[in-house]
């Protein structure tokens, strides 16, 4: 194991979790409805393949 690369690991972790910050109540209200938007929009073009693809087979 090179004990270097563990280290240089740990530190670079914990200095990703210092500089992130929580959320406030906006910013997960819009993360909220763009992924949910993204999950409908996925979901509807599986459908819709999924359509044509009894129609026309």
């Amino acid at each position: 194991m090179d004990w270097y690369k563990i280290k240089s690991y740990i530190s670079h972790c914990i200095r990703v979790l210092k500089i992130t910050k929580k959320p406030d109540k906006e910013e997960y209200k819009v993360i909220v409805k763009v992924s949910g938007l993204g999950i409908a929009v996925i979901g509807a073009i599986g459908f819709i393949l999924s359509l044509v693809n009894q129609l026309l087979f």
